[in-house]
């Protein structure tokens, strides 16, 4: 994908962050945690830089869960939009795409963790489907 800046805030205003640099695996995640945490089918994630992205407003108040080792997922504590989550360790991080103000040209390629499906969701789309967490 190609290089970017993207901007993103939580619901109420409080946190925002801008994340600069090339693109990574953009998906719809379907795994339970990310169920869980986002109360919803799947959550979608894209990639960015590590070095790229930072909290432009609200650092001080940001909070992170660490969901399973090594995974933190931050969200605003005032709201409880979740905006990002980093595994340390890999130096990886993922924005949820929902939080972006930036308008996205590019489009999800793939579905990952179709083993952990919600029961009442239906595929309805033509991307390819993984049973599991991407290769890449």
């Amino acid at each position: 994908m190609s290089e970017v800046a993207l901007n993103g805030s939580c619901l109420c205003g409080a946190v925002h962050y801008r994340a600069k640099g090339p693109l990574g695996t953009f998906h719809h995640c379907h795994c339970k945690t990310c169920q869980k945490a986002h109360a919803a089918a799947f959550t979608t994630t894209l990639g960015v830089s590590w070095d790229g992205f930072k909290w432009t407003q609200g650092e001080p108040i940001v909070s992170f869960f660490e969901s399973s080792p090594g995974k933190r997922r931050w969200f605003c504590p005032k709201c409880g939009t979740h905006l990002m989550a980093d595994f340390v360790k890999s130096r990886t991080r993922r924005l949820r795409v929902a939080s972006l103000d930036t308008p996205l040209r590019e489009k999800p390629d793939m579905h990952i963790w179709e083993s952990h499906t919600a029961d009442w969701f239906e595929f309805g789309d033509s991307l390819p489907v993984k049973p599991a967490g991407r290769d890449s």
